[in-house]
């Protein structure tokens, strides 16, 4: 009877973990565990902080002399939408050492606790992939223009940050990504590359949707790879921009949607429509993450500011808090627990870290 319970339990085990995935994509779960902590657990019950309404999901955590304690998280609500902007003082740290029956409340004014750059552990990639095939270069390049440097403004951050990256990318009727400009942390760069768009930048009148596509997820690929070389953490956005279908036949639908769909789960898909002749399933397909489509070429800054907004706020829901610990060397390992509020919602994730040879100083 023992051992029957025990086989009940895995299963159930088993069907918690492949039945509850997390609806972001552009995270990195392989610690997960099925609750979308990451590498965190539930807080204990003795907090009795409540139903998680926001997801802390703890991706990486250090520690550093004499007494940091750093956790990179990403937040996101109940379903899945992150949640960008969040400020330190919306944040109550909580430790349990061994002498302490539950968890005790650490000031986060005495720790000295902040949001901290993100770089030196985090990149983000965006890979803009726009048509400019004759159909976009005789009518729309004006308000094409226009959107993707309002797209630029958007995506990249006020101050300059090199984990956050752009390259742009156009295509035709040609086989091949031709490269606007490379990958940047510029946005004055990125601006001009734009704006030195003109009409007779094309030879090929076609339009190779399907190859670009496949091309820009390779590109995105690699970038990944290199871009999360020692031990840091990444993801990367493909947003593609068609005012048609693709007419070159040279690859399939099916062709682009296998290798969007076996694309890492880091890497997120947006696509951009613009008027009557594209294929609304089609993009969404291609879309995974999001999709959007302009009637015309007066919505299309405003389409484009959709994307640009899931995009930013995707990139910015994650955080690298950081506070200094009162425990110190001899205290062994402590549980840690972390509480966000955001207007009426909250969230919370535990972990644990240890102290040896923490000592005063930190600052």
């Amino acid at each position: 009877m023992k051992f029957s319970s025990h086989l009940i339990l895995l299963f159930l085990s088993a069907l918690t973990l492949f039945s509850c995935g997390n609806a972001d994509d552009d995270v990195n779960f392989a610690l997960n565990t099925g609750d979308g902590l990451g590498e965190g657990k539930p807080v204990d019950e003795c907090l009795d902080l409540g139903e998680n309404d926001l997801i802390l999901s703890i991706q990486d955590q250090y520690t550093t002399l004499p007494g940091k304690v750093s956790i990179f998280f990403k937040v996101s609500d109940s379903e899945g939408n992150p949640v960008p902007g969040l400020s330190a003082d919306q944040f109550t740290i909580y430790e349990q050492g061994r002498n302490d029956e539950c968890f005790n409340t650490i000031s986060t004014s005495e720790s000295a606790a902040r949001i901290s750059p993100n770089s030196q552990i985090f990149s983000n990639n965006t890979l803009l992939v726009l048509d400019l095939s004759a159909s976009v270069l005789e009518s729309s390049l004006e308000e094409l223009k226009s959107a993707s440097i309002s797209f630029v403004n958007n995506v990249m951050p006020e101050v300059t940050q090199e984990s956050f990256k752009m390259a742009i990318y156009w295509f035709d009727g040609e086989d091949g990504l031709h490269e606007l400009n490379p990958l940047t942390a510029s946005k004055e760069e990125l601006t001009a590359s734009i704006e030195g768009i003109t009409d007779d930048i094309s030879q090929d009148p076609s339009t190779d949707l399907y190859g670009a596509v496949i091309e820009s997820t390779e590109i995105a690929s690699d970038l990944l790879v290199e871009s999360t070389k020692g031990d840091k953490i990444g993801a990367a956005s493909v947003v593609i921009f068609t005012d048609g279908t693709d007419q070159a036949s040279r690859y399939t639908q099916d062709d682009a949607q296998e290798k969007v769909d076996k694309a890492d789960a880091n890497i997120s898909f947006f696509t951009i429509g613009l008027g009557s002749e594209i294929d609304e399933q089609v993009l969404s397909d291609l879309g995974k993450t999001s999709s959007v489509f302009a009637v015309n070429k007066d919505e299309l800054e405003t389409t484009f500011n959709d994307i640009s907004d899931l995009v930013s706020q995707r990139a910015n829901s994650f955080y690298l808090f950081e506070y200094c610990s009162p425990k110190r060397d001899g205290s062994g390992d402590n549980n840690l627990a972390i509480q966000v509020k955001n207007g009426n919602l909250q969230g919370a994730v535990q972990t644990k870290f240890s102290a040896d040879g923490f000592t005063g100083g930190c600052e």
